[in-house]
């Protein structure tokens, strides 16, 4: 018996957003960056942000009398950057929110992709919630990062 959807709706999330045809150019990295790489310019974590302890916040409670289910509430932290060499940081802070618009609109429903809003089934819902913008200049260029929060509900 499952405990949480937790693991499934990770999962499900970096297979969608590495299917995305808008994000080809993006790397999606599953958890925390293991070193910076400044020659990949463009990257969406998932289950990691700067400074954030936890990778997924999760609430459960029973579902309804008789305590047969349980409906569990979570927060996926998730951080996109965009980085380059020039100076511009107008350009990087347009493109960290193209790509989280990316992410947004792999979240929702379509002809081709319907369960895209269930994360394929692995929740009753999904969707993108809450962001914060960093901007930071250093010798090596402007770097814009979008935190942002994938917000899911699944009945266990």
């Amino acid at each position: 018996m499952e405990t949480s959807r937790v693991p499934a709706a990770v999962d499900a999330l970096l297979v969608i957003l590495r299917a995305a045809p808008a994000l080809a150019e993006v790397r999606i990295v599953d958890g925390p960056p293991p070193t910076t790489n400044l020659t990949e310019r463009h990257r969406i974590y998932i289950g990691w942000q700067p400074g954030s302890e936890s990778a997924v916040g999760l609430t459960q409670r029973f579902a309804s009398a008789g305590a047969r289910t349980r409906d569990e509430d979570f927060t996926i932290a998730c951080y996109a950057e965009s980085r380059s060499g020039d100076k511009d940081m107008a350009l990087r802070r347009t493109r960290v929110f193209e790509i989280v618009a990316a992410v947004e609109i792999a979240l929702r429903a379509t002809n081709e992709l319907p369960e895209a809003p269930t994360l394929n089934g692995a929740v009753l819902w999904a969707n993108l919630t809450a962001g914060d913008l960093i901007q930071e200049q250093s010798d090596s260029g402007p770097l814009a990062g979008l935190g942002f929060s994938v917000t899911c509900r699944a009945r266990i």
